[in-house]
């Protein structure tokens, strides 16, 4: 297959490129900084410099592909949602969508199958509540951003391609936002964020990786499935998961005002949660090879 790929140089799109050359797949790279990613990838891989919101020579690059994967989309929870901000989240993902869409209908011959990124922020937000992929979204902005984003990329059926969406849960592996808390577990200074009672999503980055390989290879993949593991977990298990892998103590919580004060709104992905199950996923026959957080972390700090 030859499959366009955006948003490569991102933590989730350097493991997936890594996996489809190793499984001798042609990879095209549409990417904002084509320096970096030649640094990356100096041979193996066809790099085009593209621009996420705005059209132009690079669309028709997509002609001839055998599939897109979509990753594109500016850091969720990494800087305040101010008002400048929230349009940036939604530009990068709604409108980014629509161009990449843009480029399909254009394409002849016409990629076989689009797989598009999504989020469980889809569902809002609950400590209750438990969602699978048949559940309503929510009415806060991240639920509604998921909803315009899915759209987006689902109006490529009407060009006669598949369309798999993945509405992603924090992905564990050596990066992303896991990654981060780590490092005060070494100090001797960690614990959990908030409440501790909230519900943390999570999948293995090998399991996110494998499950986007089966989204492009199998018909039967279309529509809405949630990319988490079967066993998601509350804040409070994560830190103490962390904290006997690591054999640090894990009861200094941060409180929940710092986050408030260095991100505002966008703090309530990390605060509140949801409880996501992958039962659509599990039902297309996807087996996660890390099914329980334990066995992830021990394989991120082995």
């Amino acid at each position: 297959m030859k499959i366009a790929i955006t948003g490569a140089t991102g933590f989730v799109g350097l493991a997936l490129v890594q996996r489809l050359m190793a499984e001798k797949e042609q990879v095209l790279v549409l990417t904002r900084n084509p320096d970096k990613a030649k640094r990356i990838w100096p041979s193996g891989v066809e790099i085009v410099g593209y621009s996420v919101t705005e059209g132009g020579p690079w669309q028709g690059k997509i002609a001839g592909c055998d599939a897109v994967v979509n990753l594109a989309g500016a850091p969720i929870a990494e800087e305040r949602w101010t008002p400048q901000r929230k349009q940036i989240l939604r530009d990068s993902r709604i409108l980014g969508t629509q161009k990449l869409v843009e480029a399909i209908a254009m394409a002849d011959p016409k990629p076989q199958v689009l797989v598009n990124t999504s989020a469980v922020g889809y569902y809002g937000t609950s400590e209750t509540a438990e969602f699978d992929e048949s559940s309503g979204a929510g009415n806060d902005f991240l639920g509604q951003l998921c909803v315009e984003w899915e759209q987006s990329a689902q109006a490529v059926s009407q060009y006669g391609v598949r369309c798999a969406i993945l509405r992603f849960g924090i992905v564990v592996g050596d990066g992303g936002a896991v990654a981060k808390m780590i490092p005060p577990f070494k100090m001797f200074a960690g614990g959990p964020i908030g409440s501790g009672q909230q519900w943390f999503s999570w999948i293995d980055i090998d399991d996110l990786v494998s499950l986007i390989g089966v989204a492009l290879r199998q018909p039967q993949m279309q529509g809405p499935f949630n990319a988490t593991a079967p066993n998601p977990v509350r804040m409070n298990d994560l830190a103490a998961t962390l904290g006997n892998i690591l054999n640090r103590p894990s009861w200094l919580p941060v409180p929940s005002f710092v986050l408030d004060a260095l991100l505002g709104d966008g703090a309530k992905v990390v605060l509140e949660g949801q409880k996501v199950l992958p039962k659509k996923t599990l039902d297309a026959g996807f087996e996660f090879k890390y099914s329980t957080l334990k066995d992830s972390l021990e394989k991120v700090l082995k």
